[in-house]
């Protein structure tokens, strides 16, 4: 996995709405948390997202854009932005290029069973394009408070 000092890859993938973004799109005065989610409609996934959207301001107060990014099509991601008010985008990687890039990509559990796939983790990358922090093997539940206290603390 990639860590802190490292340059975010480039790409250039799709949003909810089929609108290409890269990081250049994204970024806030600060920088960008893109956070790497296993799953559209699933409980970690919502309990997620939806504890980002909640920050949304908290974290555009500091200067701070948010992304989510997955392997799923443009069409789920669309379904969940919508059922989830997401006003964030959700970037689709089918290829996970991106994904494989950052290093969230390996073997991970659900439901029990072990499966290769993306692995929960959060990039907080500065303005510059270079990681400023790397959360790995994140539980979804209090993970974008914790994100947004470390980013208030420095």
């Amino acid at each position: 996995m990639l860590g802190p000092g490292d340059k975010l890859p480039a790409f250039e993938l799709p949003d909810q709405t089929g609108l290409a973004r890269s990081f250049k799109d994204l970024v806030g005065l600060k920088g960008l948390i893109l956070f790497v989610y296993p799953r559209d409609m699933t409980s970690g996934c919502t309990t997620e997202a939806r504890e980002f959207q909640e920050r949304l301001g908290q974290f555009e107060d500091l200067g701070f854009h948010l992304a989510g990014l997955s392997r799923d099509p443009v069409a789920s991601h669309q379904k969940f932005a919508h059922k989830l008010a997401l006003a964030y985008p959700l970037l689709s990687d089918p290829g996970t290029g991106l994904i494989k890039a950052l290093g969230a990509w390996g073997e991970r559990t659900m439901y029990g069973k072990k499966v290769e796939g993306p692995q929960r983790a959060t990039f907080a990358v500065g303005k510059d394009g270079r990681l400023k922090r790397v959360y790995a093997k994140v539980k979804p539940a209090g993970h974008a408070e914790r994100v947004l206290a470390e980013l208030r603390a420095g």
